[in-house]
């Protein structure tokens, strides 16, 4: 019998969250490791699915730079590198489009489906969703330098989103934008998940990542006010490819999203620990 009552109060433990966020937009954006290891997959999915049904409103944003990766090199052609920015040629641009609107994106609609979800694959692309602009690299002596079809966001389209969720439905996004001429850009997967929230107002940014989430003097920074971001990285404490996502997370929280987190996506059920629980597992970012 403690068993089943150890789980009775689990239950009622997550009732003043479930509560809370009923109704509630949580973008997440979807990537490392979490998407390689076949049992955090279908954990995720699961996690998606019950997130639905208790009454709150999943967007997922994938990425896919190691599976781009892999198939460039199996056709033998080189990846170049801009500052942690993929320079995106047509040929690399069509590999890139067939990766993430092709088979990352429809695995993760499949995974969730067999999880009893309802869920929806899109495109930046479909019902211009995403509307892009070129993005110029600059280098430290003010130059720009045109690293291909690499895009940022301009404009979101939130109309077929909210379709989506009215009807009930998961939608699973690929961050291919397209700019007013048609032309296609491929956009970081954390900057489109940040714009997404933003257009959606929604309650939660959650970037899964493969750290533990913002370290500051070697240890985890549960709560950092946005103010406090900008310090640590003028005084070197966040850097490399942390500094992007805790801007992005800024940014969201900026302009109007309720809380950003970034989190292990390494660790089973992180978004539901995130969510659910006084503690969480990573690092949060508020006004």
């Amino acid at each position: 019998m403690k068993k089943y009552m150890d789980k009775v109060n689990t239950l009622l433990e997550s009732l003043p969250y479930i509560r809370e966020f009923y109704g509630k937009t949580m973008v997440i954006k979807y990537g490392g490791h979490a998407m390689v290891d076949d049992a955090l997959q279908m954990s995720f999915a699961r996690d998606m699915v019950l997130l639905k049904l208790t009454g709150m409103n999943p967007v997922i944003v994938h990425g896919g730079g190691p599976q781009i990766n892999d198939l460039l090199k199996q056709i033998g052609k080189k990846s170049d590198f801009v500052d942690g920015m993929r320079v995106t040629d047509r040929d690399t641009m069509n590999v890139v489009e067939m990766v993430l609107s092709g088979s990352i994106n429809s695995t993760i609609v499949n995974n969730i489906n067999q999880m009893g979800g309802k869920a929806v694959g899109l495109s930046g692309k479909d019902g211009r969703l995403i509307t892009a602009q070129k993005l110029y690299h600059t280098v430290p002596s003010g130059e720009k330098v045109d690293i291909g079809q690499v895009g940022s966001v301009k404009r979101i389209n939130p109309a077929v989103l909210e379709t989506l969720d009215r009807d009930r439905f998961i939608p699973v996004i690929a961050p291919i934008g397209v700019d007013e001429e048609g032309a296609t850009y491929n956009i970081n997967a954390d900057l489109a998940a940040g714009k997404i929230a933003e257009a959606l107002k929604a309650e939660k940014l959650i970037l899964l990542t493969d750290v533990e989430g913002v370290i500051i003097g070697e240890k985890l920074a549960s709560t950092l006010k946005t103010r406090q971001v900008t310090g640590h990285i003028d005084k070197g404490a966040i850097t490399g490819g942390m500094i992007p996502k805790v801007n992005c997370c800024v940014d969201a929280v900026a302009a109007g999203v309720g809380k950003a987190h970034i989190i292990d996506g390494r660790v089973e059920h992180a978004v539901l620990l995130e969510i659910f629980t006084q503690a969480g597992i990573g690092t949060e970012i508020v006004g």
